[in-house]
């Protein structure tokens, strides 16, 4: 019979997405077969996955560490927020719609029958499913119906270990309070303790582990330390958004929007040892930088306008008409044409000007484009002339059209996808290029002849690519993460609780 774990935090960014990682990479290589699960994400990195559905990006770390093809049914409910109060709510992979926080909250419950069956068609394909939790159980105003912690661990039979970040201050805090504010049967289900990101000697925190212990009957399974490993962040409290300066050679600046999506395609230039990649949020941040990039938005619209409101717009245009580079992905893409238009109210609705930067139109639609595709640069000019014939891959993820517009060159990538159907995307003028495809920079030699092209302009010499894929380096960084965790993770404790499970 499946067994199953769940991992839940006292905050967001406790750490409870790698340790399920950990978690997953750990089974895996003691010979079982896990999963991960998490039934309700809300999160602007996103994934589609071979069948074309769409998924949180946390959960496909997971799978990767799991080795296994990641799947809709690990993350059944993903919210992705349009604004400081909705979100457009995807269930199995497909969009329902954009609710308000108060509607989806009246909603959730309904979900229960879809996310148990995800839930259990997963398990019937693997031996240990690791549940993530969402926040804190502790919530008390949104305990109830209750979908993705303490709820989802009833519904799943699934003993919790409950994990701190010590790094912020107030875990011992945190952790006793969560657990007071638990119900007294949730509290039963709390199995143990993981204190993450420690930095310092572990011996003085002796004393405290000893009365948090005392005072809840609950142990402390480890102590991890801050580990130096390169995993894929959540959004919005993503360490790598507050990189505002970088000593590299090449200097990349990212434009840091109020709704910032897939900003993991970025992840892969950082590998590259001459590359620096910084994240702006404001003019006088900006710089010179070697390359621009407007990276992906979950509201095109409203982040081209607080660019216009916060000068970045103005200072994005003067420097690529000093001949600075810029490439723009997906949202980013659709900022730089000549308009936008939005009549079916998939954003705010009506018609707005673009940056005009790309000789392109924007139109929003109903229907969402969700595919995965490889191909190549078949259309490069201008400054990224070089780049024709460079072989890219990845996924194509918005909800919108983008046509040339009066004379516009040809599109830049001829792409192929799983079915073998052919399109064309992006477009490519002067030093100026946008583009749908997410991942562009992650396989292939894009990325490499991208650098070798920056690092030629600057009078730099040629790096020398990364000796491994970026899929490969990935594998083995999860491989370190394992390493570390079972040095400092009971293990013994948690196959123990593990196997009990709970009542």
């Amino acid at each position: 019979m499946t067994k199953a774990i769940m991992v839940q935090g006292t905050m967001s960014n406790a750490g409870k997405s790698v340790l399920t990682a950990a978690l997953c990479r750990i089974f895996l290589q003691d010979g079982y077969s896990p999963a991960p699960f998490k039934s309700q994400n809300m999160a602007l990195n996103s994934f589609i996955t071979r069948e074309g559905l769409e998924m949180g990006r946390a959960q496909v770390m997971q799978a990767e560490a799991a080795r296994v093809e990641p799947s809709v049914r690990m993350n059944p409910i993903l919210l992705k927020p349009t604004s400081d109060q909705g979100s457009q709510l995807i269930v199995n992979g497909e969009v329902v719609g954009n609710f308000s926080a108060a509607e989806y909250f009246a909603k959730k419950k309904q979900l229960i029958p879809q996310i148990m069956q995800a839930y259990q068609s997963l398990a019937a394909q693997h031996d240990i499913i690791v549940l993530e939790g969402a926040g804190s159980p502790a919530e008390i105003n949104l305990k109830q119906d209750d979908i993705v912690n303490m709820g989802m661990a009833k519904l799943a039979k699934a003993p919790v270990l409950l994990c701190g970040d010590i790094d912020r201050g107030g875990v011992f805090a945190s952790l006793y309070g969560t657990v007071e504010l638990l119900e007294k049967e949730e509290r039963a289900m709390v199995k143990g303790f993981i204190i993450n990101k420690f930095r310092g000697d572990e011996s003085l925190l002796a004393p405290g582990l000893a009365m948090l212990e005392q005072r809840t009957g609950i142990p402390v399974l480890g102590v991890i330390p801050w580990l130096d490993v390169d995993l894929e962040d959540e959004d919005s409290l993503s360490g790598r958004l507050a990189c505002h300066n970088t000593q590299k050679p090449l200097d990349v600046a990212v434009i840091r929007l109020p709704r910032i999506s897939n900003f993991t395609d970025l992840n892969a230039l950082e590998r590259f040892g001459q590359v620096g990649v910084r994240y702006v949020e404001q003019i006088n941040q900006l710089g010179r930088p070697d390359l621009m990039i407007l990276p992906g938005t979950k509201n095109t619209m409203a982040d081209l306008r607080w660019l216009r409101q916060c000068g970045l717009e103005a200072g994005i245009c003067r420097l690529c008409s000093e001949g600075v580079p810029l490439i723009g992905i997906c949202g980013g893409y659709q900022m730089l044409g000549q308009s936008l238009s939005d009549p079916y109210g998939v954003e705010e609705g009506g018609q707005m000007r673009g940056m005009g930067l790309l000789p392109c139109e924007t139109t929003f639609s109903k229907e969402k484009s969700r595919t995965r595709v490889s191909g190549q640069v078949v259309g490069a000019a201008g400054f990224f002339a070089p780049l024709e014939g460079a072989q890219c891959s990845g996924y194509e993820i918005h909800m919108g059209r983008t046509v040339p517009a009066g004379d516009a060159p040809d599109h830049f990538l001829q792409l192929t996808d799983a079915a073998g159907k052919q399109t064309r995307d992006g477009l490519c003028s002067g030093n100026v290029l946008g583009s749908y495809l997410h991942g562009l920079f992650d396989e292939g030699d894009f990325a490499e002849r991208l650098v070798d092209l920056l690092a030629q302009r600057k009078g730099l010499s040629k790096e020398n690519a990364p000796k491994e894929r970026y899929a490969e380096y990935k594998q083995r960084q999860y491989d370190k993460l394992a390493f570390e965790v079972r040095r400092h993770l009971d293990l013994k404790r948690v196959y123990r609780i593990l196997q009990e499970g709970i009542e």
